[in-house]
Parts: C-alpha cells; structure tokens; sequence
C-alpha cells in the first residue's frame, strides 16, 4: 500500500457499488486499501465480525458440512471442496487433516476476520474471512449448496466480535512480513554437510533457522546436486504431464497464517493467458506464472531415501507454490514423479540469475 490519503467509508461502499463483480483483493489494491479494510467497511450492512479465535473456528466447521477452503497468496489461488474433519487444535499451530481439505494453520498471525454475503438476486452467498495484521487475506471458507446453514449461523453467533465498527487497524505490509535474512550467514560447506544429514523434510526449516539462511539462498548456494534451476516453463509442462498420467501430486499453496494442500490427481488443466488454471470437480487452482521467477527442483534426503520437490518463487525471493509427487509418512518416493522431476528442462550453471 501506499502513502496516498485512504478513501473514505462512503467512497469504499460507493466502490463497492459500482463495481458488484470485482474480486474484494483486485477493488482494494485499486482503492489503495487493504482487503481487510474493504470488507470492514461493510459491518453492518453485508458482513459481521467475528473474532479470529482459529481452534474455535476449526472444531465449529466440522457441524458446517461441505464447503470450499481457500488460500491464497499474491500469485496463487487454491481451493478445495470438502468437509473440516481430523482436526487438531493449538495455539502455535492448528492442522486440518481430512481428505479433502488439508491445512496448516498458524493461529498467530490471524488478526481480524468477518462473516460476508453477497447479494446477486434471490441468491446469497456466505462465507468466513480472516486476516492478518495488514489486512492480507489468510484463509477463506465458502459456503456452498451442501453446507448445513443453521450449524453455520451458529457458528457466526459464537465467534461475533462486540466491536462491530466499519474500519480495521492494519500495520504496513512491511511491518508485518517476514524479514528475509539479508546476507548469507553460512558457509556453502556448512550447508551442504547439514542438507546432507536431513532424515526428514521437516527438518528442513530449522536447518535454515539454524544457518540463518533464507530458502531461496540456501537453494541457490547448496549445488547441482541437490538443488538445480529449471526453466519457467518447467511446471506448465509437470501439470500437462501429471495430468496426462493421472500422477497422484501433492500442490502447496501458502501465506504466512496458512498453507494449503492438495493431495491426489489433477484432470482438468486449462492455460489462459498467463494463467494456470486446474478445474477438477473439487479442487480448483489458479497460478499465474508472470509472477514466477525462477523454479528449482530440490532434492532432500530422508531416511525412505530422497524426496524431490518442485518450488516456484517470486522476484522477492518468497515461495509461490509447491509439488511433490503423493505419498505417505514412512514411504519411498513415486519413481514416475522422480522421473517426471528430473527430466523436466533445466537451465544451465549453478543458478536461475
């Protein structure tokens, strides 16, 4: 966001009005606001809020039914048609398990969210909203035809807020971020040795931690053989591939207050533009590859042998999406996914620059 004077309620409503078919996030960079700030303003008219208090809201979401879980971030779309079941709570982080909808949540950074309907005729359409602390959306629940609509009134019930006022504090973006670490604070062999001692692929974000390295830098520095720059190109030809084999993958899509994933195979893969897009029955992704760049297959050992991924970042460094080919805890990796990963085509020399 910039320095410009905000625009007032009237002419965030006003906005609102004319333009009935704009996407809130595309109408609030217009309007030089948050996306958070742009529903606020609709407190009493079309949205209420409700307190983000995430454990709550996951254990209410199981009485809900089926309904679309949505996370996004400035590049990415991905949605997933199911029910909010096998759910774990907690304060640090909250987990949803089901088939269908697979999350992993970070409660902390949610900041603010709100109930909203819209209006188009006779129809409405419900959903839950929330926030982090500059307003960026980090998870959305649509509700659909199959959603128990009472269970969810109740739920809205339980989680309004007593503040119902049309604005919301927001920090700046910069503020709130992440900071990526600015300067490499490891030596290349002191990566490599600690990559190469990697039993699990969770162990890999406190190896970063650890070495005071941000993923982007570690990937770059490691070496060829366990992290090789592939062409922009790389992840439209995995889809059109994995769509044609019915490869069951896995498809992460995150922010800072959530992660989303898809496990399974992909059907429908339709290219418009720069834009990808999957429009399976209960899985819809959009990723828009103008935002991509550069893309590395990455290879982690475990102790059932290497795991390959394929990740996508932005010009500021930060993941865009993730794929890995499905499999469970414990097991080896899919041969064809290995094999799709590493003849995907690459760009030659130790990095994507």
């Amino acid at each position: 966001m910039d320095q410009r004077e905000k625009p007032s309620l009237h002419e965030i409503r006003r906005a609102k009005e004319d333009n009935p078919k704009s996407r809130e996030h595309d109408l609030a960079a217009r309007l030089g606001i948050s996306e958070a700030e742009l529903i606020a303003a609709h407190c009493g008219l079309s949205a209420v809020r409700v307190e983000p208090r995430v454990n709550d809201l996951l254990s209410g979401l199981e009485t809900v039914g089926e309904v679309t879980a949505l996370t996004r971030n400035e590049s990415a779309m991905h949605e997933k048609i199911g029910v909010y079941d096998k759910v774990v709570t907690g304060n640090e982080h909250a987990l949803v398990l089901g088939d269908d909808i697979d999350l992993r949540i970070f409660p902390k950074v949610w900041a603010s969210g709100f109930a909203v309907e819209k209006r188009n005729g006779n129809d409405i359409s419900r959903s839950l909203q929330f926030f982090d602390a500059a307003g960026k959306a980090m998870h959305k629940v649509q509700l659909g035809a199959a959603s128990d609509l009472d269970a969810y009134q109740k739920l809205v019930a339980e989680l309004e807020s007593c503040n119902q006022a049309p604005i919301v504090a927001v920090k700046a973006s910069g503020v709130v971020d992440d900071a990526e670490v600015p300067d490499q604070a490891a030596t290349v062999e002191d990566l490599r040795e600690r990559w190469s001692q990697l039993t699990d692929v969770h162990q890999f974000f406190g190896m970063l931690k650890t070495l005071k390295l941000s993923r982007c830098d570690a990937i770059r520095m490691v070496g060829e053989d366990y992290a090789w720059a592939l062409d922009k190109d790389a992840i439209g030809a995995m889809f059109q591939q994995a769509a044609e084999d019915e490869m069951p993958i896995m498809c992460f899509v995150g922010n800072r207050g959530c992660i989303q994933i898809h496990s399974g195979p992909i059907k429908s893969v339709k290219t418009i533009g720069p834009w990808i897009n999957v429009l399976d029955e209960t899985f819809h992704l959009h990723l828009g590859t103008h935002h991509i760049r550069e893309v590395w297959a990455v290879r982690k050992p475990t102790k059932n042998g290497n795991v390959t991924s394929l990740e996508a970042y932005g010009a500021d460094g930060k993941m865009i999406i993730q794929f890995f080919g499905k499999r469970h805890e414990g097991e080896g990796e899919r041969e064809d996914w290995r094999f799709l990963a590493e003849t995907l085509p690459r760009i030659p020399g130790p990095t994507a620059a």
